[in-house]
């Protein structure tokens, strides 16, 4: 069980094309750590316009502490879950920061340095549902976040969805976690590798 830590300001975006749940992935994390953990959190979201291919976005600012600004200005961590939404938000994501790619749709990363797994490929083989693709990724990214307990966001998922849902909604969700922590590791490890790699790469530049 990860303790409840002190946080001073942690960003995190959540990406990808209309249709895959972003926003509602967006509002899960967010309730999940504002009512269940008891963090401030604020949330924003945009959808992109169709002609674009609907690309769509859920950030997130939590903290331990009131927040003063709503808004992301530098990611902690990225997940994008389409080629375009890696593209684009990529510089966004500061030195030290993590990006978590859904490798089913993202081929090319900015970057050597990611966590990736196929998620649309595993939801449709592994739960059989694929509008269940975002609650998969809400588990990987409980796992990633050392200050996100399972236990409480499996919650916020119940709480989320009609009983009739629920059970295929938290099968995906056990399965992200369960997949991140056989691939990825422990979360202390993942952060400090991160660090560890921004001290010697260029892949970040500041932004402009």
């Amino acid at each position: 069980m990860k303790k409840r830590q002190e946080l001073q300001r942690f960003e995190l975006r959540v990406s990808g094309l209309g249709g895959q749940g972003v926003i509602t992935l967006g509002k899960i994390l967010g309730s999940g750590l504002a009512l269940g953990h008891g963090y401030f959190v604020t949330q924003t979201q945009s959808y992109g316009p169709e002609a674009r291919g609907g690309t769509s976005r859920a950030d997130l600012v939590v903290s331990s502490q009131a927040i003063s600004y709503p808004k992301t200005e530098s990611l902690d961590m990225l997940v994008a879950l389409s080629q375009e939404a890696c593209n684009t938000y990529f510089r966004a994501l500061k030195p030290g920061g993590v990006l978590l790619v859904d490798s089913t749709f993202v081929k090319q990363t900015p970057t050597n340095h990611y966590l990736g797994l196929p998620f649309t490929e595993l939801v449709r083989e592994r739960v059989g549902n694929p509008m269940t693709l975002n609650i998969m990724v809400l588990g990987a990214v409980t796992h990633i976040l050392p200050f996100a307990e399972a236990r409480l966001m499996r919650k916020a998922v119940e709480e989320n969805f009609p009983l009739k849902i629920q059970p295929v909604n938290l099968k995906a969700f056990t399965l992200g976690l369960q997949l991140a922590k056989k691939h990825f590791g422990a979360p202390a490890d993942i952060w400090a590798t991160a660090k560890e790699h921004a001290h010697h790469s260029d892949d970040f530049k500041p932004l402009e």
